[in-house]
């Protein structure tokens, strides 16, 4: 992990450089992928299943057997753990719920907004290194929430042509009973254009790997919406000398284990935390079973030494972060500057996994510099708001010479008639 040291604003970009995505090599894969979905659907599906999954399906559906039989293969201390990120989560999400508005904006001119659930979602979750059956939690909670009337869950197969128990476990719990055993791009696929078993949605939700992100930007080209771009897992610590360096050095590794392609960076005030940071960095990476992944993205890392607070802030926000944990003495003040990051992790004892399983925030988040301008997942993206509104006779009469101005000056004579038409007929009317 490199350490620089008041790096000049101009090198930013290139010192803090996301890992290269190998965008055209990996769009020339998965452009014949939905193709072929599009045209041989379920065929297509149990081919790609044998020739990337290496496994032989006889069908797509787990089935109901499956299903039930899940809750027997994971330890009741699992159960119980997801059971109470469950509540977190729900009772979150359930806060987000937004009152329809009414408003009359002048006599006789009633606008209303309500959220209306997006009708169909695919849910995507990764199952090859990790099984992310916290990420069921994360869609399929607030989905559930929304009221959406079909949820579909995409995961891949093992080599038995088994879904992990704790993924089947989690989606029936929270609701879910259509899971496909789909991965990958062709996952993607089959939820936008809809085969024999997978249906069509109308939104596809996840995070994976840098094909299925392909495929999902792609599926918007075929009128599906996505829940935003998204890239390798990311974090930046910002530390200061009441930071505990164990504590950052552990925060670090939790992400950069997340595959080889993630990247962490370190903002700090001194060159001797940094240091400090980086040996515990070395001693706790001996450690981890996924030491391998670790140390391969702690290449695409960076541990960078400011020189004041100013900078270090117009550093972070020009990043944006997925993840930013803040562990630094005037946490407010900080807080308070940051504009750019999916989601904020507030003091020493507030670890990045806390926002990962359990803390009740969404872990579905903007990675590559995209919290400059989306959200993380929410409620609010498994609704669509709808406005409304009423005009009486009294109000058209109001507002009606508005618009007929507006429109006549826009050279939208019919738009205009549409107006004069009615106010025509109430003066008639009082003859």
């Amino acid at each position: 992990m490199k350490i620089l040291i008041n790096p000049s604003s101009d090198t930013w970009t290139k010192e803090l450089a996301r890992p290269v995505q190998k965008t055209k090599q990996i769009n020339k894969i998965v452009k014949p992928i939905l193709r072929k979905v599009k045209r041989n659907g379920d065929k297509a599906l149990l081919k790609f299943a044998l020739e990337y999954d290496h496994v032989h399906l006889e069908n797509l559906e787990a089935s109901e057997l499956e299903i039930k039989a899940s809750a027997a293969a994971i330890p009741t201390e699992l159960k119980e753990a997801i059971q109470v990120a469950k509540e977190n989560i729900e009772r979150f999400h359930k806060a987000q719920i937004s009152p329809e508005l009414v408003e009359e904006v002048m006599p006789g001119v009633v606008c209303k907004r309500k959220s209306m659930p997006i009708q169909r979602v695919g849910l995507y979750i990764p199952g090859g290194t990790a099984p992310l059956f916290s990420t069921v939690l994360m869609l399929g909670v607030p989905a559930a929430i929304a009221g959406c009337k079909e949820i579909v869950l995409c995961t891949p197969p093992d080599r038995d042509g088994k879904i992990h128990p704790a993924i089947l476990y989690t989606a029936n719990l929270v609701g879910i009973t259509k899971i496909m055993k789909v991965g990958g791009a062709q996952a993607v696929a089959a939820m936008t254009f809809g085969t024999s078993s997978v249906p069509k949605v109308d939104k596809i939700f996840g995070p994976g790997n840098q094909y299925v992100t392909a495929a999902k930007q792609m599926a918007t080209k075929y009128g599906v919406a996505i829940d935003m771009p998204a890239g390798p897992s990311e974090v930046l610590v910002y530390a200061d000398q009441t930071a505990i360096p164990a504590f950052v050095a552990a925060d670090l590794l939790s992400q950069a284990e997340h595959g080889v392609d993630s990247q962490v960076v370190l903002v700090t005030t001194t060159e001797k935390i940094a240091k400090q940071v980086l040996k515990e960095i070395d001693a706790q990476l001996e450690d981890l079973p996924r030491k391998d992944i670790a140390q391969k993205a702690l290449k695409n890392s960076r541990a960078v030494v400011m020189e004041n607070q100013e900078e270090a802030l117009e550093l972070i926000n020009e990043y944006a972060p997925e993840h930013l944990i803040i562990s630094v003495e005037n946490e407010e003040e900080v807080v308070d500057a940051i504009y750019n990051a999916g989601s904020i992790f507030i003091g020493n004892y507030t670890p990045e996994s806390a926002g990962d399983y359990a803390s009740g925030t969404n872990h579905t988040l903007p990675t590559y510099g995209y919290a400059r301008s989306y959200s993380g997942v929410s409620l609010d993206s498994f609704v669509k708001k709808m406005t409304y509104q009423k005009i009486t006779e009294e109000g058209i009469k109001s507002l009606g010479p508005t618009i007929e101005v507006m429109a006549a000056n826009e050279l939208l004579d019919a738009h205009k008639n549409a107006v004069s038409i009615r106010l025509k007929y109430l003066k008639s009317k009082k003859i």
